[in-house]
């Protein structure tokens, strides 16, 4: 048994039905593989347990279930199906905020959850122009990033791309893959606005059962006041204020609601010296592109750059924030980010240190691309 966890139009669902049609040489009518949505109105009147239990007896032998989190008592049921017919292969997906852990019976032992990712810079290149691009490790960009660089460069050119203005747009549109479908940025835009919005409507509302339509506007106002204040470090009491919820308890359970639903990131400061009024973390949005869909006004560019390095490195890496420069990545590395002009003297005393810059095609000695890091993954 097998779960997927992500974002809203991640693309869970198309990953559900190829793992089945993988099974099967995409033959979508073999018996022996069944695609179920477990928020769809016609599954009210049977059971999971009992749609397995029939397709099980008629041969079937690979079963997805998607949006597992509408799904009431969905935990027992898994449970029951795992246990009853050993020779079924589940696969199911979810959202962000559900933990396999959190239903009324425990899967831990019983289920492999994997995380998904939205589009890298790579993945959104090869999605787009039907090219093979490499990935590589941190530790061999921040040694080889001026091969790695030119290497990759040489291959957009072959098809006449450059990747500074596709870089540009992917930080706009590039990490759901839903926006090729659409291919027009303001409706982009508007979806991803209303999946953010459907996101606390629906999901976080599904999973949280006690979160009353009171919360769930709060929930909604506070990421709208966490997208145009991004990055920052929480000033509880002024927020509490703000948005007039009712103790620091609560909105600190509201944060925790979003962060679980990727909707934003908290880092932690590398020293644990706390102030008397700031938190001792800093928030931000969970992608470029969230930022881009909610934000009130233009975004600032130095955020996006932030959310990008942050977004990338935190699939495979631990980041935090130091007292110099803006993250220190694995307790090792410290990286400075910003334009093509961005010098060192905020962290020329650490040994590790890096400076990330937008704006240019290649890099030298400790002075990186920025866009580079999109092929982490």
């Amino acid at each position: 048994m097998n779960a997927i966890i992500g974002q809203r139009g991640i693309g869970k669902t198309t990953t559900l039905v190829q793992l089945l049609l993988d099974h099967v040489e995409e033959d979508r009518f073999d018996k022996r593989v069944l695609y179920v949505q477990a928020d769809h109105f016609q599954v009210g009147s049977s059971s999971l347990y009992e749609i397995a239990e029939q397709f099980q007896a008629y041969g079937g032998k690979w079963l997805a279930f998607d949006e597992i989190h509408k799904y009431p008592d969905w935990s027992q049921e898994l449970k029951s199906i795992y246990d009853t017919f050993p020779d079924l292969f589940v696969y199911v997906s979810g959202s962000s905020a559900l933990e396999i852990y959190q239903g009324t019976h425990d899967l831990t032992r019983r289920m492999i959850s994997h995380k998904m990712w939205g589009l890298s810079v790579r993945e959104y290149l090869e999605l787009t122009y039907s090219i093979k691009l490499p990935t590589y490790s941190l530790e061999k960009i921040l040694k080889e990033h001026e091969k790695i660089s030119d290497s990759i460069l040489r291959i957009l050119e072959e098809k006449n791309l450059k990747i500074l203005p596709e870089f540009s747009r992917y930080l706009k549109v590039g990490y759901y893959p839903y926006f090729h479908e659409l291919n027009d940025e303001a409706y982009y835009k508007i979806t991803l606005e209303q999946n953010l919005h459907t996101t606390i409507d629906s999901d976080l509302a599904a999973i949280h059962p006690h979160l009353n339509a009171n919360s769930i506007g709060k929930i909604k106002k506070l990421l709208i006041y966490i997208a145009n204040s991004v990055p920052f470090a929480p000033n509880w009491q002024k927020i509490k204020s703000l948005l007039d919820i009712g103790d620091v308890r609560t909105l600190k359970t509201y944060f925790n609601h979003l962060e679980k639903a990727a909707l934003i990131r908290t880092v932690t400061k590398a020293t644990k010296k706390l102030s008397q009024i700031e938190s001792d973390e800093k928030v931000y949005l969970d992608n470029p592109n969230q930022l881009y869909a909610i934000c009130s006004n233009s975004p600032e560019i130095g955020t996006v750059r932030e959310i990008f390095f942050l977004n990338m490195l935190s699939v495979s890496h631990e980041l935090r924030l130091p007292q110099n420069g803006d993250f220190i990545v694995d307790d090792l590395y410290l990286f400075e980010i910003g334009g093509r002009k961005k010098s060192f003297h905020q962290i020329n005393d650490h040994q590790k240190s890096f400076i990330v810059c937008d704006e240019i095609e290649h890099g030298i000695e400790a002075r990186i691309p920025l866009w580079i890091f999109g092929f982490l993954y």
